[in-house]
C-alpha cells in the first residue's frame, strides 16, 4: 500500500510540474478520451460501438449496463490481411453490419474504401465487390440489398444472392456523377451521399450532378515528402476537378428513383419549381413519399416538397423567403414523421423548430425561446421533441418540448452539452465540458451512469501550470462582443506583455465558447504571451440580425471589431500596445489580411494560413450565400478583397498555404504575393508541398506551429 501511495504522489507531482509542450498541444495528446463511434440501435438504450483499435464491435445497453461482442475481427473474417476496420454501419433491422477498411481520401471529407457486409445470423462476411474501392455504400433497411457508387456509376447488390446490378453506365469523372455529390456540394452543403432507401427497401432515391458545364480547375501534385510517388519526381501530375468559382456555372442536379423490383431508373420532373439550383436534403417520409429540400442559387428562397411516387405528383409543403441568406445546414435537419414533419428556421430572428403537415396548409412553431435551436435530435413515441439550443452565445443546453408545448431543460450545470440518442429516442449519451473541465460522457445526462469522465486527463491538463481560459466582454459601436483570454500562469499585472489575437470570424462561426479545448495557443501563453480571441459581428450563437449584418459586405464589420478588440486590449496596463499580433486560418487568414491592411491597423505582425484573398477566387456556393453574385455586387467584392488593399498592409506578414489545397485554391495566395512583389513589400512565406487546406499529416503540424511561434517571437518579443 505504501508503494502505491508513493507512486501516486510521484505521478501527481509529475503531472503538476511537467511543462506544457507545443508537441502535446498540437498532437492527439491534448484531446480527452472519447467513447468511440456510437451507432444507435432500435431498442431502448441500445447502441453499437467499435473498439478504439477497430477490431471489435459490441452491442451496449446503456439502461441495463450490459454489453456483448457482436463482431470480432480475430474470429469473424477470412481475409488474413485485414486486422482492423476503419468504420461501420448497420441495417435498420440490425441483421447486417456494413464494415469498411483501406480508406482512400478523395476530397477533404469523402473517401472510397473496401466495403464488406457481415450477416449476424449466418456469420457470413462478404466483400461488396471483388475489386473493392467503393464509395458511399448504403444498406437497405431490411439488410437485403446494398447500394454503392464506383467510377461515378450506381450499383445495387443483393446480399443473399450475390447478384450485382449496374444501374447506370454513363457516369464519368468531371462530367456526370450518380449518388456522390460534386465537390462544392460536399464542401459547402455538407452532403457526402445522396443515396436514400425507402422504408420498405423497394426504392432507392438519389441525386445526380451533371458537371459538364462547370469550369475545370487543374492542381499540380508534386512528389513531396509525405506519400512519395516516383512518377511525380521529374514531372508533376495534374489533378483536375470541377470548381465553380463565384458567378460561374454550377452543376445541374437531378432527382432519380430506382425500383429494385422492376430494375427501372426514373427521373423526377421538378421543372415547375425555379428553386432547384441546390437540393439540400433528400429523404423518405414513413409512407414512402419522397421529401425534398430545394434552394435558389442565391440561397434566400427555400421550399420543401413532397413527391408521391405512386401518383407521380408533387406538393409544395413549405416555402421560406429572406432578404438575406437562409442557412442550408438548418434546412437539412428536416425530419419526417407519420403525420407531420419538423424543420428548423430562423424566420423569427432566432432558430426555432416548426411543425408542418403533409397537406401543405399548416405550419406552427414548436419552440419559442429567444435562443437558437442548434441541433434537432428527433421525437419519441410520446410526441416529445429533443434538441440542443443556446443558453447564451457561449454555451449549449439540451431541451425537450412535449405535445402540450411545454419546454423543459434537461441539463443542469452550464457549459457545452450535446447528445447522441438511441433509435427509439428513449435514451441518450450526453457529452459535456466547459472551459475548465475536460469532456465527460454520461448516459441520460445527470440522471444516468458515468461512461467516461476523463479524470486522468483532467489531472494533467487542469494542472496549475496550464493556462486557463477566462471570458470577457467589451462594447464597440453600441454592440457588446464576447471574448476569451489566456494569460501566462505566472502573470504579473505590473509587466507589459505582447498579445496574439486569434480568430476565425466567418459567418455563423464561433470561437468564444465555454467548452474544453487545448491548442497551440495554450503553449503560446506559457511562452510569455497573452492570447485573446473575440467573436465579432457576423459570428454565430446570437440573433439572426447580428449574424447577417455582414451580408454582401464580408470583411467590413469583422475588421472593425477585430481592430476594436485590439484597441480594447491596448488600453490594459499589462499590454504593450506596440506588440500586438493577429493570426487566422482560412476565413481567419482572410480576416488577418483585412485587419492588417485597414488604415487604423497597428498590428506589429500577423500570420495568415490558407487565406481567401478575393471572393472572386472562391467557390460559388459559399461565396454567393453571403456576397450575392459578383455580377450584381461588384463593389462589395472589390471592397472585401485583401488583394485590393495590399497598399495598406502594415506589420510583418507570414503567409502559409498548402500546394494541394482544393478548397482555398493557391491562386488566392499566389495572386496576393504578386501584388506584394509589385509594391516591394517584404513578407515571409511557407509553402507545404502536397498538403491540402488542413495542412496535416506526416508530422507537419508541429513544425508549422513552431514556425508560427518563431514569427511572433521575432516580431512581437523582439520587434
Amino acid at each position: 500500500m505504501k508503494r502505491q501511495i508513493i507512486l501516486l504522489v510521484l505521478v501527481v507531482t509529475w503531472f503538476s510540474n511537467h511543462a506544457l509542450t507545443l508537441e502535446e498541444c498540437v498532437s492527439g495528446a491534448q484531446r480527452p478520451a472519447d467513447i468511440g463511434q456510437m451507432v444507435a440501435g432500435h431498442q431502448d438504450g441500445v447502441f453499437y460501438r467499435m473498439s478504439a483499435g477497430g477490431d471489435t464491435i459490441e452491442c451496449v445497453n446503456l439502461l441495463s449496463g450490459k454489453s456483448e461482442v457482436v463482431f470480432d475481427a480475430k474470429r469473424h473474417f477470412t481475409p488474413s490481411e485485414i486486422t482492423s476496420w476503419d468504420g461501420f454501419a448497420m441495417s435498420e433491422n440490425e441483421a447486417v453490419l456494413l464494415l469498411w477498411t483501406n480508406r482512400r481520401p478523395i476530397y477533404r471529407y469523402s473517401f472510397s474504401a473496401d466495403y464488406f457486409t457481415y450477416n449476424r445470423v449466418s456469420g457470413r462476411l462478404t466483400p461488396v465487390s471483388l475489386q473493392g474501392n467503393e464509395e458511399i455504400a448504403t444498406l437497405s433497411p431490411d439488410g437485403q440489398r446494398i447500394a454503392y457508387v464506383k467510377d461515378n456509376n450506381l450499383f445495387v447488390r443483393s446480399i443473399n444472392s450475390d447478384i450485382t446490378l449496374q444501374v447506370t453506365n454513363d457516369g464519368q469523372k468531371g462530367k456526370l456523377s450518380y449518388g456522390v455529390p460534386d465537390w462544392v456540394t460536399q464542401e459547402e452543403l455538407d452532403m457526402l451521399s445522396s443515396l436514400r432507401w425507402s422504408p420498405d427497401g423497394n426504392t432507392l432515391a438519389l441525386l445526380s450532378w451533371d458537371e459538364e458545364r462547370v469550369p475545370m480547375h487543374s492542381m499540380l501534385l508534386y512528389e513531396g515528402e509525405c506519400s512519395m510517388e516516383p512518377s511525380k519526381m521529374l514531372y508533376p501530375k495534374s489533378y483536375d476537378y470541377k470548381y465553380p468559382a463565384a458567378g460561374e456555372r454550377n452543376s445541374n442536379v437531378r432527382v432519380h428513383t430506382f425500383d429494385v423490383n422492376t430494375g427501372k431508373l426514373s427521373t423526377i420532373d421538378l421543372s415547375q419549381y425555379s428553386l432547384n439550383e441546390y437540393i439540400t436534403s433528400i429523404d423518405f417520409a414513413p409512407d414512402g413519399a419522397l421529401i425534398l429540400g430545394m434552394m435558389t442559387r442565391q440561397q434566400n428562397d427555400f421550399i420543401l416538397v413532397r413527391h408521391d411516387l405512386k401518383r407521380a405528383n408533387t406538393l409544395l409543403l413549405y416555402h421560406e423567403h429572406s432578404d438575406v441568406w437562409i442557412e442550408p445546414s438548418l434546412m437539412a435537419q428536416v425530419k419526417c414523421y407519420d403525420n407531420y414533419y419538423v424543420i428548423p428556421s430562423e424566420q423569427s430572428g432566432y432558430a426555432q423548430l416548426y411543425r408542418g403537415n403533409y397537406k401543405g396548409d399548416k405550419v406552427e412553431a414548436l419552440t419559442h425561446a429567444k435562443e437558437n435551436v442548434t441541433q434537432y435530435y428527433g421525437c419519441d413515441k410520446r410526441g416529445t421533441h429533443y434538441y440542443q439550443r443556446t443558453d447564451d452565445p457561449l454555451r449549449r443546453v439540451l431541451c425537450c418540448v412535449d405535445k402540450g408545448g411545454h419546454e423543459r431543460l434537461l441539463t443542469g450545470v452550464t457549459g457545452w452539452h450535446s447528445a447522441t440518442f438511441d433509435g427509439t429516442m428513449s435514451c441518450y449519451v450526453e457529452q459535456w465540458s466547459d472551459a475548465r473541465t475536460p469532456t465527460q460522457y454520461k448516459s441520460n445526462g445527470r440522471h444516468g451512469r458515468d461512461l467516461e469522465l476523463n479524470a486522468d486527463y483532467a489531472s494533467r491538463y487542469c494542472a496549475p501550470d496550464v493556462p486557463k481560459r477566462d471570458f470577457f466582454e467589451f462594447t464597440t459601436d453600441g454592440v457588446t462582443l464576447n471574448g476569451f483570454m489566456l494569460c501566462p500562469t505566472d502573470f504579473d499585472a505590473t509587466k507589459r506583455y505582447p498579445v496574439i489575437m486569434v480568430q476565425y470570424s466567418g459567418p455563423g462561426s464561433q470561437q468564444v465558447t465555454d467548452r474544453w479545448g487545448i491548442d497551440w495557443i495554450h503553449y503560446a501563453a506559457t511562452q510569455g504571451y497573452v492570447v485573446a480571441c473575440v467573436d465579432g459581428r457576423g459570428t454565430g450563437g446570437r440573433d439572426r440580425a447580428f449574424k447577417t449584418m455582414v451580408y454582401r459586405n464580408l470583411g467590413h464589420y469583422e475588421t472593425l471589431d477585430q481592430l476594436a478588440a485590439a484597441r480594447h486590449l491596448a488600453q490594459q496596463s499589462w499590454v504593450d500596445p506596440d506588440r500586438i499580433g493577429i493570426w487566422g486560418w482560412s476565413y481567419g487568414g482572410y480576416e488577418t489580411l483585412m485587419a492588417m491592411s485597414h488604415p487604423d491597423s497597428h498590428y506589429a505582425a500577423g500570420v495568415a494560413i490558407a487565406p481567401v484573398t478575393s471572393w472572386r477566387y472562391y467557390d460559388s456556393t459559399y461565396t454567393e450565400r453571403f456576397m450575392d453574385y459578383p455580377q450584381s455586387n461588384a463593389e462589395g467584392y472589390d471592397n472585401s478583397a485583401p488583394i485590393n488593399h495590399v497598399d495598406g498592409l502594415k506589420g510583418r506578414l507570414l503567409l502559409m498555404f498548402g500546394s494541394a489545397d482544393d478548397n482555398v485554391r493557391t491562386i488566392n495566395s499566389l495572386q496576393y504575393i504578386a501584388q506584394l512583389h509589385l509594391r516591394d513589400v517584404m513578407f515571409d512565406m511557407m509553402v507545404y508541398t502536397g498538403m491540402n487546406h488542413s495542412i496535416n499529416g506526416c508530422g507537419v503540424r508541429l513544425p508549422l506551429y513552431r514556425r508560427v511561434m518563431e514569427h511572433f517571437d521575432t516580431h512581437l518579443k523582439h520587434p
